[in-house]
């Protein structure tokens, strides 16, 4: 018999932050418990810190009403940051030329599972 692990997904999708200024929070809370989890991205001073507690209480809640675990065993089992899809916007410039801006957009996956 393979050790199956009951976890509890939440994924937000085209959120307006990079992903790679995303990634730098998400790296700080994987694999810590949900609790120790949010109080490190309440008190972090970057933008990606807002959509990602409300993915991870989402994740938590999930796990919670949907699968009967217990809140104060959750752990963050998986965290990641995948790129989404990119805005272009044009910015005008000197003698009729223009710049391209990128404005990235990135998809946020929080997987919580209870700790044995």
């Amino acid at each position: 018999m393979e050790n199956t692990q009951l976890t509890a997904k939440c994924v937000a999708k085209t959120i307006r932050v990079t992903p790679r200024k995303a990634r730098l929070v998400i790296d700080q809370i994987r694999g810590k418990k949900v609790s120790d989890a949010y109080a490190i991205l309440k008190f972090t001073p970057n933008g990606a810190a807002e959509p990602i507690i409300k993915v991870l209480k989402s994740a938590a809640a999930n796990a919670v009403n949907n699968n009967n675990m217990n809140q104060e065993k959750l752990f963050v089992k998986e965290a990641y940051v995948n790129e989404g899809p990119t805005l272009k916007r044009f910015l005008p410039r000197a003698k009729g030329s223009a710049d391209r801006l990128l404005k990235r957009t990135c998809h946020i996956t929080v997987v919580v599972a209870e700790m044995k």
